[in-house]
């Protein structure tokens, strides 16, 4: 029972991982990183943002219960943030290590793990996606 990965770009310049219906955002600059986190205040969506970093082991460990997530909370939006890409992002968040998760709802930080937890992280997400 494999899932379907795909990437693609879309117009707007965004790389998009889909997983079912759902996706991992990951963006190409921090003006579309911005302008999404500017639009994003005015939903009431819960934004799970994970700070990762392509050598990091316990990222890596996190990826199947992410896409696991993605699936399963179609409500919420999950973005990647490579730390090494956009350090500028990363200090703007206070990122010390990773993975760091960081919960956003209305531009506003609810929530933040730090480490390869699945479970905390997932009573996070229940916490605040409604």
């Amino acid at each position: 029972m494999g899932a379907n990965m795909s990437s693609y770009e879309s117009p707007h310049g965004f790389l998009h991982k889909s997983h079912s219906q759902n996706q991992i955002l990951e963006f190409q600059s921090k003006d579309q990183w911005k302008a999404h986190f500017e639009a994003s205040k005015e939903t009431n969506k819960l934004l799970v943002i994970d700070f990762t970093a392509t050598w990091c082991g316990p990222c890596k460990s996190m990826e199947p219960a992410i896409k696991e997530f993605v699936a399963k909370y179609t409500e919420v939006e999950f973005i990647k943030i490579d730390v090494d890409k956009f350090k500028e992002i990363a200090k703007e968040f206070g990122i010390e290590a990773m993975p760091t998760f960081i919960l956003v709802k209305k531009g506003k930080e609810v929530d933040r793990l730090v480490g390869a937890k699945k479970d905390d992280l997932q009573k996070k997400i229940e916490k605040h996606r409604i």
